[in-house]
């Protein structure tokens, strides 16, 4: 007996491992030895010790995330502005990006407490979970530091001279505060009393005053010139003001009173081309753009894109072209200027190469 004891005590946490025939009681949630006012806990089941392991991580972390899901609504308004121009970029903050963050960030105090296996049905159980006192400690310590990057972030961007730098610094700040408000959200998990501690700033609030700025203080002009100019113009401010971005019709120095900041200008050509094809007829495309900050007249972007289309007849083959014309500059000029914008690209050191043919045939210079 005494030896049975001794081996327990060196392999696991507790006899239970062993499979005794009836199960611990904390296989429905409660523990005498692990009680909820101390610890935060939840229970895997598998077929194997492994995945019942993985699965009582899972089911801690699964209470972080509907917590922090709840919290999201009052970020939706920040998360649109994110989302609207596509999820690929890196820039973009997603629901999903932040709620791994601060739970992975939590699930590093989680330990399996205890194990069982039913010999009967083959069946694993563990119990995974975390002391509540000290996943606080260091939840707190993670606001306060938090706190104090929002407060920086949001004090450079309103006492900033230069637009660009209000402007990336408010960004900087809405970011940080949906992340420390996800943080909170964990806090409160923690806490048993449900309440976490409460911030200096609102993410809808510091969105709203990001978009007002912009509308009321940052203006892009947009010039097309080519075959579709006009639809392809369209199409590029309608993505710039899906992106958050105020566009204007007029010219860069048409309005004395509020000058462009930023000018797109850019050609677009559209050409049959005879490929031996008996079934298709092919339309080419091409397009060049370059992004210029008016002040010091330096390009801080450039986009050039290319492609062929095809289809019964030419006028299909023209219009299915001028669609997915369209669609390429609108995306890539838009995440150019908002990358650019919001400080998370640099100028290029050197413009591409056009990607539109001189009238000779040969490469494009802009």
């Amino acid at each position: 007996m005494g030896c049975c004891v001794i081996l327990c005590l060196v392999t696991a946490p507790g006899c239970s491992w062993f499979g005794t025939s009836s199960p611990p009681v904390w296989i429905d949630g409660s523990s005498k030895e692990y009680p909820t006012e101390q610890y935060l806990v939840g229970v895997g089941r598998a077929d194997n010790a492994t995945s019942a392991s993985e699965n009582a991580y899972a089911a801690v972390a699964k209470i972080f995330k509907a917590e922090v899901s709840a919290q999201s609504r009052d970020w939706e308004s920040f998360l649109l502005v994110e989302n609207r121009a596509g999820a690929k970029s890196e820039r973009r903050l997603t629901l999903d990006h932040v709620t791994k963050v601060s739970t992975d960030k939590v699930i590093e105090n989680v330990r399996v407490l205890d194990r069982w296996m039913d010999r009967a049905s083959g069946t694993h159980y563990a119990l995974a979970g975390m002391p509540r006192a000290q996943a606080m400690a260091a939840m707190q310590e993670r606001l306060a530091e938090l706190d104090r990057t929002v407060e920086t972030q949001v004090q450079e961007a309103r006492q900033a001279p230069n637009k660009l730098n209000r402007i990336r610094n408010l960004r900087r700040a809405i970011k940080t505060l949906v992340l420390r408000d996800a943080t909170n959200a964990d806090l409160r998990v923690l806490r048993n009393s449900g309440q976490g501690n409460p911030a200096a700033y609102r993410v809808p609030e510091l969105t709203t005053e990001l978009e007002q700025f912009l509308t009321g203080n940052f203006v892009i002009s947009v010039d097309v010139t080519g075959e579709q100019q006009e639809a392809v113009r369209r199409a590029v401010m309608e993505g710039l003001l899906r992106e958050g971005l105020p566009v204007t019709t007029r010219g860069a120095g048409d309005d004395p009173d509020r000058p462009a900041e930023l000018s797109v200008t850019g050609t677009v050509r559209l050409w049959k081309v005879e490929l031996a094809d008996p079934q298709f007829k092919y339309v080419r495309w091409c397009s060049d753009f370059v992004i210029v900050e008016n002040e010091s007249q330096r390009v801080v972007g450039a986009v050039s894109r290319a492609g062929k289309e095809g289809h019964l007849t030419h006028a299909e083959a023209t219009a299915k072209a001028i669609r997915v014309m369209q669609q390429e500059v609108t995306a890539n000029l838009s995440k150019t200027l908002a990358d650019y914008i919001y400080g998370d690209s640099d100028p290029p050191a050197a413009t591409p190469p056009a990607a539109c043919p001189r009238s000779d045939g040969s490469p494009g210079a802009r």
